[in-house]
């Protein structure tokens, strides 16, 4: 099941096909790493949904970026069809897909791809000409090596478990502006918080914590918190800054996604849900306590040794939802003094 055909033609095209979800796509980055590893000479594409699209900006293991226009160009239906015919054009000699969907086997399918990568999964198999059994014990293991394991899978080299996410220079100086003219002390730690999450509310830690956290962090720090999110966070930031005492700057919805993970990267303690921003932080190497309970920590804990997971072990965790349908004890026992103690030991350690 070897690529050796490929490996010896410098003219290669490669499209991988991007996970749809931001931390799914930043837990993929070592594939593409591995990818332009075990095909140097090739031009690998891509293609993604836009929301995603600034995780794979600034890559340098990736030369061109296609947008899959699910909205509008390439919406369900005819659009499936007019996104084949668009990759078509581009005359891919293999796809790696990092989706399972049954569409994606199928738009390569049809596009012409003549190396089509997955998992067998989905009902796919005869869309693939180079599938792969899916190993057990990878559904019960952390997505990075589960996403791995395609091209293991497929007898490719792997480059090991690293995340990878770069910023550009442009948004790394909108953070420097950000945090002057927020007058924030450079001698004084940048702390942000994320309370936000995708999915509905089963992964989120109570706002009022949140809000209490932020006041004790900024009495005894001295600084002011960043509350991040995306556009459906605005309101709980919103929130959170009113019930903390006016110890907070909510940028939740303010910045392009870009520039978010910019402000990231100059924190020095980030608290965080279950989010695509967790897994940012993670890919960015930044202190981090992570408030997880619904979801299944073992597949989704962020991947770097200065973050540390916070929860607690309920019968009913993790049970996926996107809602409790209970009492919500998975987050209901976790308490803002421990929270802050690992926060403390977190600045004490890496201050």
């Amino acid at each position: 099941m070897g690529f050796i055909k490929l490996t010896d033609r410098p003219e290669a095209r490669i499209m991988i096909r991007a996970a749809n979800w931001v931390g799914d796509a930043i837990m993929t980055t070592p594939v593409i790493r591995a990818v332009r590893k075990n095909f140097p000479k090739a031009s690998i594409t891509v293609l993604a949904k836009p929301w995603v699209i600034p995780v794979y900006k600034n890559n340098p293991f990736i030369d061109k970026i296609l947008l899959y226009d699910s909205k509008d160009r390439h919406k369900k239906g005819v659009g499936t069809l007019r996104l084949a015919k668009d990759l078509r054009g581009h005359q891919f000699d293999l796809a790696v897909l990092m989706q399972n969907a049954f569409e994606a086997g199928l738009i390569c399918f049809l596009g012409g791809i003549k190396e089509r990568l997955g998992y067998n999964t989905d009902g796919r198999g005869l869309l693939l000409n180079r599938s792969v059994k899916l190993n057990p014990a990878l559904k019960k293991g952390h997505l990075i090596d589960y996403y791995i394991g395609i091209l293991k899978g497929a007898g490719l080299k792997d480059d090991g478990r690293n995340l990878d996410l770069f910023i550009s220079k442009a948004d790394q100086a909108f953070a420097d502006y950000f945090l002057k003219q927020a007058e924030f002390d450079a001698s004084r730690p940048v702390i942000g918080i994320n309370p936000g999450a995708t999915g509905g509310t089963a992964k989120r830690w109570f706002p009022e914590r949140y809000a209490e956290l932020c006041t004790r962090l900024s009495e005894k720090f001295k600084v002011k918190i960043l509350i991040f999110g995306g556009p459906a966070d605005v309101a709980l930031g919103q929130h959170i800054a009113a019930l903390s005492k006016d110890c907070c700057i909510n940028i939740a919805g303010t910045t392009s996604l870009g520039k978010a993970f910019a402000l990231i990267e100059k924190c020095s303690l980030f608290i965080t849900n279950d989010s695509g921003l967790m897994h940012a932080a993670a890919a960015l190497n930044i202190n981090q306590v992570a408030v997880i309970g619904s979801t299944d920590f073992i597949a989704t804990a962020p991947s770097n040794k200065n973050s540390i997971i916070v929860r607690e072990q309920v019968l009913c965790s993790p049970c996926l939802k996107d809602v409790c349908p209970t009492d919500h004890q998975c987050m209901e026992k976790i308490s803002v003094d421990r929270v802050m103690e690992t926060c403390n030991s977190l600045l004490k350690a890496n201050g």
